[in-house]
Formats: C-alpha cells, structure tokens, sequence
C-alpha cells in the first residue's frame, strides 16, 4: 500500500512504453550511447518559462515559449490573446481574450482562466550532459536542416503536450529519473535557490521532459559556460553564433584590424560548412560549441510548476514599460 493508497496519480509514475519505427530505435540507441559517453549531467544556470494551456482530455499545451523570466511568458501569451481576438473579432470571445491580454500587460499572474480554459506559466529547468570531451554535441537523429534559413518555422516546443501519462521509450525514462532526482552542490546557489529546489522536489515530485534544445557553449578557462540561449535546432543556435561573430562581437568588443577579421573569417567558415565545433584564430583564441540541452518540466497534483519564489523576474508588465519608454508618470492604484 503506497501513500497514494493502490492508484498511484500519473504525475507520480514514469511510464515506459515500446518505440515503434526506425527513427524511435535510432533514438533511443543514440540516447544509451550519450549516457556512456557524457555521464555527467549538469544544470545550464537559470530555468527558462514557457506558457500552457489545460487541456479538456488531459495534460498541458504549450501555447507559446518565452525565455530566462517569467515576463517573458506573460508577455508572449498577452501577444497570443490578441492574435486570438483579431481571429475572433466577429464573435462573442473577443471581449475575453481582450480583456485578459490586458490584465498580462498590467499585471503579473502566472495562473489565469480564459472562457473556462485554464492558463499557466511554467517553468522548465534545462541541463546537459558532460563527458571527457566536453558537453554533447546535437545527436543525428535530432531535426537539423544544417543550412541557413530565413523562413519562420514552428518549433517542436510550441503546440507539445505536457503530460506524464504519455509513455516513453527507456532511456528517456531513465534521464527523467536522473533530471529529477538532480541536486546542486550545496552551497553552489544561493539559500533561498536551495530551499526552492527542495520544497519543489516534494511538491512537484513528476516530470515531462520537453523536446531537446541546443546553445552554443564557449571554453572558458578550461570550463565549458552558455554563451547563447537555447534554440529550437543546431542549426538555429549556429546561426546565432554566425549573427555575434560577423555582426555583434566587433560592435560590442570593438574589435579592429587583424581581430576583427579573425571572428569574421570564422563566421564566415560556419555559414559556409555547418558544424558543431567553431574556433576563432588568435591570441587568445575562442573555441564553441554547439551543445544538446536536454528541458524537464515538474509536475505536481495540480499541474506543471510554475515560477518559484527565487527565480529572477526583473522586468516589468508592458505597459508599466511602456510607460517607461515614453516618460509617463506611473499613476499607481487609484488614480482614473
């Protein structure tokens, strides 16, 4: 008899079904292998949020993905409102979605309810496995067009199901064990980060883990440190490499001369071959990476976690930024 009593909830369960298909077998040998050869497994900093919907059949839908704060999600659900009202504006659910876009614009909620949907911000921890030769690179069975697009393409965040019920294959059964039973070194965080982590263990005790991602990581000192946010594809997070080698870095770091060219030649060779391994000539020399994020999202009784009282969230709702911007004192409660 468990605490639960004979039925254990879902969200408590890892439940491991059979992969049919070439592609599931190819991924699934590739999963084992990377587990032999990067071991280790380390947390990427601070989480990134996304924005769900309750489903009536079960689970959560990914409406819409934000960034490292919870605005970030608030704010891309407001932007989804409004597409949803525009969509809608022959209807009687405009004024609703409206209506709620603009209370994300004014306020902070993490949890709202929309013509009797449910909505959340939730958080999603990110990590990435380590081995001799540093973090894993993109896998061959991961989606990579390996060539430069300009097009705007959905993500495979966008529209994903959250939900523990839907089984997986073993190894990614075994990673979801491995991701929530991650702790960090104590005293490497701050308290109130450690005292979150903890508290959240007990109160969001599942998981989902999210399609993977991937970044560009730098060597820095004989250490491997996140030089970009996570991105959709490889080939995605190359091209943001691409965009800071050509374009950023010789603004931000004023670079000139025989410098300058080596981050450009750099960029250049990266547009031109895609790769996971990019090196910058000098001295002092650069070297990057382009990394495979492994993102779990924590399920509890009610749902996947959203924002813990630690995590950073220093920016402001959009209208207080607009505001801001424009130089219009903030009226505060009260004033019409």
């Amino acid at each position: 008899m468990t605490e639960h009593g004979e039925e254990v909830p879902a969200y408590r369960t890892i439940r491991v079904t059979a992969q049919d298909g070439p592609v599931a077998e190819l991924s699934e040998e590739e999963a084992w292998r990377a587990r032999e050869r990067y071991p280790e497994i380390l947390g990427t900093g601070g989480p990134v949020f996304c924005a769900a919907r309750e489903r009536e059949q079960g689970g959560w839908e990914v409406r819409c993905v934000g960034g490292s704060g919870p605005q970030t999600a608030r704010d891309a659900l407001a932007a989804e409102f409004r597409r949803r009202a525009r969509r809608s504006a022959r209807t009687a659910h405009a004024p609703a979605y409206l209506a709620a876009a603009a209370r994300l614009e004014r306020e902070r909620p993490d949890d709202l309810t929309v013509l009797g949907e449910r909505y959340r911000v939730v958080r999603c921890e990110e990590f990435v496995r380590m081995g001799p030769d540093g973090p894993e690179p993109p896998r061959p069975s991961d989606p990579d067009p390996a060539v430069y697009d300009d097009a705007c393409h959905p993500g495979r965040t966008k529209g994903f199901v959250i939900d523990p019920a839907v089984g997986t294959g073993m190894s990614a059964g075994v990673l979801k064990l491995d991701l929530l039973q991650f702790v960090r070194a104590e005293g490497s965080a701050p308290p109130d980060v450690e005292r979150d982590e903890r508290r959240a263990a007990v109160s969001h005790p599942g998981g989902v883990l999210l399609p993977a991602a991937f970044m560009v990581a730098e060597r820095t000192g004989g250490e491997w440190q996140a030089h970009t946010a996570s991105c959709d594809t490889p080939q995605d997070a190359r091209d943001a490499l691409t965009m800071w080698l050509r374009v950023l870095a010789p603004v931000t770091l004023e670079l000139a001369g025989a410098e300058r060219d080596a981050y450009e030649r750099a960029g250049d060779r990266l547009a031109r071959r895609p790769g996971n391994d990019v090196r910058v000539e000098g001295r002092p020399g650069r070297c990057f990476k382009v990394v495979r994020v492994e993102r779990l999202v924590r399920i509890g009784p009610d749902g996947p976690e959203g924002p813990r009282p630690s995590d950073q969230d220093p920016d402001t709702p959009s209208a207080e930024r607009a505001r801001q911007r424009d130089g219009a004192p903030d009226r505060g409660p009260g004033h019409g």
